[in-house]
């Protein structure tokens, strides 16, 4: 039989049992950055143009494009290398990961006469349902090829479902050309 032990409650002191002082302190806090916001400068307010009294910024006039981290991270696009070429060899390992599948892809084979031919197969359709990705970063963690990449975009916008599925060619359109990235497919192994 297991043994049960009795713990009693400390005491609590007069102080303790006073809250006025806890309420006086978190009081205090508030106002010190009421007062901050108001009489001084805001984060970024300088180099947005801003007069530094609000913590809202006016958006589309203002924009954050200057002020994101180095750590943001964006949309998934696409890339193709300095030839053009595509890199995604369809591993569908992004597909697999995607927390909530939004991405959706349909491998095709390469024929031989075709002189990316070293690789197996390619991406015949690559969809990314922009509404449902959460921007979590582990397509692009996970692509063996370098081929998905997030970019520091956050202005994303549709009038319709269909607006925001980019397909393959928008994907690329996006993405645009990396220079300077590994490519593992230049030797037949």
């Amino acid at each position: 039989m297991a043994k049960v032990t009795k713990l009693k409650r400390p005491e609590m002191s007069t102080k303790d049992n006073i809250y006025l002082i806890g309420i006086a302190k978190g009081a205090f806090i508030t106002l010190k950055h009421a007062f901050t916001t108001v009489f001084g400068k805001t984060r970024g307010a300088d180099s947005l143009g801003s007069s530094g009294t609000g913590v809202t910024m006016q958006y589309p006039e203002q924009k954050w494009d200057d002020e994101l981290p180095e750590y943001y991270r964006g949309a998934p696009a696409l890339v193709t290398d300095e030839q053009d070429r595509e890199r995604c060899v369809s591993c569908q390992l992004c597909e697999f990961i995607c927390p909530p599948k939004a991405i959706k892809i349909t491998p095709d084979e390469i024929s031989s006469d075709d002189p990316w031919a070293k690789v197996e197969k390619r991406p015949k359709t690559f969809d990314i349902d922009m509404i449902r990705c959460i921007y979590c970063g582990l397509c692009e963690e996970v692509c063996p090829e370098q081929a998905i990449y997030l970019r520091k975009d956050y202005a994303i916008t549709g009038t319709s479902r269909e607006e925001m599925v980019h397909n393959k060619e928008r994907l690329y359109e996006i993405g645009g050309k990396r220079v300077g990235l590994v490519n593992k497919w230049n030797e037949l192994k």
